[in-house]
């Protein structure tokens, strides 16, 4: 699972900064779990200092967080669902 085709919605491409997507799937890459759900969840806030990032997953439960310092963060909900075939990053409301 995740290890598919990745694609990206035309909202997380025209929203989100391409160095933040690439960590976004890095950090799903990473994840020290036997298994990953279907649906990852990302919680982008914009602090003082830069982006703050919530990952989490519901089965089986996950969560971690990371601060980035950086000058272009966000706020948005995005969604990653890996259907079997391939993976896709989208934004909350285009669900």
């Amino acid at each position: 699972m995740f290890n598919n085709p990745k694609y990206l919605t035309r909202g997380v491409q025209s929203s989100i900064p391409s160095w933040l997507v690439i960590l976004l799937w890095h950090l799903i890459e990473i994840m020290p779990v036997e298994q990953k759900d279907y649906l990852q969840v990302f919680r982008l806030q914009k602090t003082e200092r830069g982006q703050h990032i919530t990952h989490t997953q519901e089965q089986p439960p996950y969560q971690y967080e990371l601060d980035v310092p950086c000058t272009d963060a966000v706020n948005a909900k995005i969604f990653v669902i890996d259907d079997g075939t391939h993976s896709t990053m989208l934004l909350a409301a285009e669900y």
